[in-house]
């Protein structure tokens, strides 16, 4: 079997669910054979599994099975749909900080460990914008995950939906120079290390900083 995180195996059934391969209140394959296809163990999937209800994309039936509860990007709610990436920030800027502060009491070892993979994934996408966003949404969704708070990590989910669409993907691609993704690879690494140190309110300082700076590059990239 092989050795990715659950968090990998998540992101892959997430984007298989984006991408109209499972359909809203589709039935996924058994465990058995789902391991089998994504070449992962069983307790692995089970872990992906898990992230992926609490985000509300699927649903366990006991004695039935697992489902697909979320639609697939093309029928996402207008609200999600027609947000701005200025308005994304906002409503970032309104949750993250406080999420922050939650890691610290409720994060756990293999939270911040996988945070900390994520981080080192970054950094090694300078260059690479489209894999340092997708461990950059990863990472979020890892701190929302680590706060036990089922409503807030099903808001970061809706919210990293918005990072999907078409837009915030043009905005990606005005904004995310090598400058701009070593800054934010540098505050990544800040929250963290306030995290792991149990300093909330330097976690949630940092991440402010972190938002500050992702709009101020959205807002100049705007102007352009």
């Amino acid at each position: 079997m092989g050795r990715r995180s659950f968090a990998e195996v998540a992101t892959e059934i997430r984007q298989s669910i984006d991408d109209g391969i499972y359909q809203r209140f589709e039935r996924l394959p058994p465990s058995r054979v789902l391991a089998e296809d994504l070449g992962v163990a069983r307790n692995t999937l089970r872990d992906a599994l898990y992230q992926l209800e609490k985000e509300g994309l699927l649903e366990t039936r006991a004695g039935s099975g697992t489902y697909v509860t979320a639609a697939n990007k093309d029928l996402v709610p207008s609200a999600v749909e027609e947000a701005t990436p200025l308005q994304l920030i906002d409503a970032r800027f309104a949750l993250e900080p406080h999420i922050c502060r939650l890691c610290v009491l409720h994060g756990r070892r293999e939270d911040f460990e996988l945070m900390d993979a994520l981080c080192t994934r970054m950094e090694n996408s300078v260059g690479n914008p489209v894999e340092f966003a997708e461990a950059d949404t990863e990472f979020h969704r890892a701190l929302a995950a680590a706060t036990r708070n089922d409503l807030l990590i099903w808001l970061i989910g809706q919210i990293n939906t918005v990072r999907s669409l078409d837009e915030w993907t043009r905005m990606r691609q005005l904004t995310l120079d090598n400058d701009i993704i070593s800054v934010y690879n540098i505050q990544h690494r800040d929250t963290l290390n306030a995290i792991r140190n149990r300093e909330p309110e330097r976690a949630a300082q940092k991440m402010k900083e972190h938002l500050e700076a992702a709009r101020m590059s959205l807002m100049r990239a705007a102007a352009a």
